[in-house]
């Protein structure tokens, strides 16, 4: 098979879906509606229910949800006819995903989660199936043609499970008014939440590398070397004089032929870039780049109390 063969394969896979998605979406109606307000209006959580490749689907729709401040859980069919159906409470409103909606395991199960919820949601594409006839909302996602080549694996079909799980959990966003420093909160250890929510204090080195404007370059030196930062600032109780970095010691070095009359003053460089430890990090970061600069001096209240390197945020992925 050439080249060409596999790119024209991935196309018509992609065509297929499209145009699978295409129907959906002019299908949509009230009865979407009706379940995003349903969800919304619970006092409980979100119960999603699946099988096979249907629950692959629903526990990523599941995640997404959480991520995005609908509390949700996942609870496999075969699973819940054996014990855990006592994670339904009444309060809950379920959604159970199946393209037949007629599989073994959720004809046996529809009626128990009909009656232990406050509501029942079908995500099929049979509208003559058990799961539909129990259901109080359906959510058609039949398809027409699956991708795949023998039209047997689920493709198409779980391509519009999914994408209509992601349209129900973008609608209730918004019903929730549901912020990026939300989506922040939920997501404190990945890059996402760390460049919405986390501060310069947060980064804040534990090395704080200063000297007086009249120190000697021998103070100057043993200060730049006892950090691993390159730089050292030059204070007058605390408020920032300005800073000098091992690449203005190397220019003093070269200009200058008797080194025992210099000191921090005449070789530092003034105004230097400063943020304050409350701003964000990615703030921080925005200004390192800009400038094309390694460090910046953290500052409260107009005084000194410490540094922020470009490496440490590139490390813990602020951007």
């Amino acid at each position: 098979m050439e080249k060409t063969d596999i790119i024209s394969i991935a196309k018509s896979t992609l065509e297929i879906e499209i145009s699978e998605l295409e129907k959906l979406k002019n299908r949509l109606d009230d009865r979407f509606a009706k379940a995003v307000e349903t969800i919304h209006a619970t006092e409980g959580k979100l119960i999603v229910v699946g099988i096979g490749k249907s629950a692959h689907v629903g526990n990523k729709i599941v995640a997404t949800l959480n991520s995005t401040g609908t509390p949700s859980q996942f609870l496999h069919a075969s699973e819940a006819i054996h014990g855990d159906l006592g994670v339904v409470q009444k309060r809950d409103v379920v959604l159970c995903i199946s393209n037949s909606g007629n599989s073994p395991e959720i004809i046996n199960l529809v009626p128990y989660l009909k009656d232990y919820s406050s509501a029942l949601i079908g995500m099929t594409g049979n509208a003559k199936s058990k799961l539909a006839e129990y259901s109080d909302i359906v959510l058609d996602t039949h398809v027409d043609i699956e991708a795949c080549p023998n039209k047997l694996a689920p493709t198409s079909s779980t391509t519009i499970q999914m994408v209509l799980g992601d349209a129900l959990a973008i609608a209730l966003m918004e019903l929730n008014d549901f912020k990026a420093n939300d989506f922040a909160k939920f997501h404190p250890g990945g890059s996402l939440g760390k460049n919405l929510i986390s501060k310069v204090d947060d980064f804040l080195s534990s090395q704080k590398p200063q000297v007086k404007e009249d120190a000697s370059i021998r103070d100057v030196i043993i200060s730049i070397s006892a950090s691993r930062h390159g730089i050292t600032v030059v204070t007058n109780d605390d408020h920032i004089i300005g800073v000098i970095t091992d690449g203005d010691l190397r220019r003093m070095l070269m200009n200058e032929e008797d080194m025992s009359k210099v000191i921090a003053k005449d070789i530092m460089s003034a105004h230097p870039k400063t943020i304050e430890r409350h701003a964000l990090a990615k703030e921080a970061m925005k200004t390192l780049k800009t400038n094309n600069i390694g460090q910046l001096i953290v500052t409260e209240n107009g005084k000194y109390v410490g540094i922020i390197d470009l490496h440490k945020l590139l490390d813990e992925g602020i951007n």
